[in-house]
């Protein structure tokens, strides 16, 4: 039986999704206006006419960005991922593990230790920064990857956001587990995180975009061009001695695309988890 609307009921629903478009394009424009300065020349950017598409489409600018000598963009592209993904995979399994074991793992000093960690957040990160420089330079981690990834390896506030998950995980589950003979590692790993996944892609996520997106430290540590990230590489089309802005608009449109393949690809889990979560704090 088709339901009848009333004509004020109406009246909201097309509002609403009024409201939902104009808010949708104003999100959109951005990427718009992305796409289009990327395929445009300098000279079209800075003219002064406007223009909705590029009147000369520039292909050229897509081979530019790898093909210029003062900017290794393939390599940074390589450092970002290589970075990325190793970063990510560390957080999940040590704040996940970290997480675990106070939330689940009897201990005398768990409060106290969670409690320590809880108070780092508070830390501002301008006051680790030059004892963090300090450490790694003392260990010769300047301009290497070992330098950009094992310094955030461990997130305080991933192991906070583990440890308040596993808590309302039901006990029902892991206690089956155990009666079967697993201990905490096997019950962990065989039970907690298979059905655990949409928490933990929505973990991995947040922490894979951090890291992408990090430039000071990158900065800091990356003096040589063969350890830069995109970011760094992307500030180097703006400077005083250097303005590009078509190559910068394109790098950036290339920057973001593994990001948006990345949520395109996990978009499923990411809601999953958020929904979990919400379930959980009911």
């Amino acid at each position: 039986m088709a339901i009848v609307r009333s004509p004020t009921q109406r009246a909201w629903s097309v509002a609403r999704y009024a409201g939902l478009g104009v808010a949708s394009a104003l999100f959109l424009i951005p990427f718009y206006l992305l796409v289009r300065n990327a395929f445009m020349s300098d000279t079209d950017l800075t003219a002064p006419d406007w223009y909705w598409l590029p009147p000369h489409w520039q292909w050229s600018n897509v081979t530019g960005v790898f093909d210029d000598p003062a900017v290794p963009m393939a390599r940074a592209l390589a450092n970002s991922v290589a970075i990325s993904v190793v970063q990510t995979i560390g957080v999940l399994v040590l704040s996940g593990l970290a997480g675990y074991g106070l939330a689940r793992i009897p201990y005398r000093w768990s409060n106290a230790v969670f409690y320590t960690i809880t108070a780092t957040l508070l830390i501002p990160a301008a006051v680790t920064f030059v004892p963090s420089f300090v450490l790694v330079s003392t260990l010769g981690w300047i301009s290497t990857l070992r330098g950009l990834i094992i310094p955030g390896l461990f997130q305080a506030l991933a192991t906070f956001l583990f440890r308040q998950f596993f808590l309302s995980f039901p006990k029902e589950i892991e206690e089956a587990a155990f009666l079967d003979g697993l201990g905490y590692w096997g019950t962990f790993w065989r039970i907690v995180v298979p059905n655990s996944g949409g928490f933990v892609a929505a973990i991995g996520t947040i922490t894979f975009i951090g890291s992408w997106n990090a430039f000071l430290w990158p900065l800091v540590i990356g003096r040589d061009p063969s350890s830069w990230t995109v970011q760094i590489a992307l500030s180097t089309y703006l400077t005083a001695q250097r303005v590009d802005l078509a190559q910068l608009f394109m790098a950036a449109l290339i920057a973001i695309l593994p990001l948006l393949l990345m949520f395109l690809f996990l978009q499923r889990w990411i809601v999953e988890g958020v929904e979990r979560t919400g379930i959980a704090g009911d």
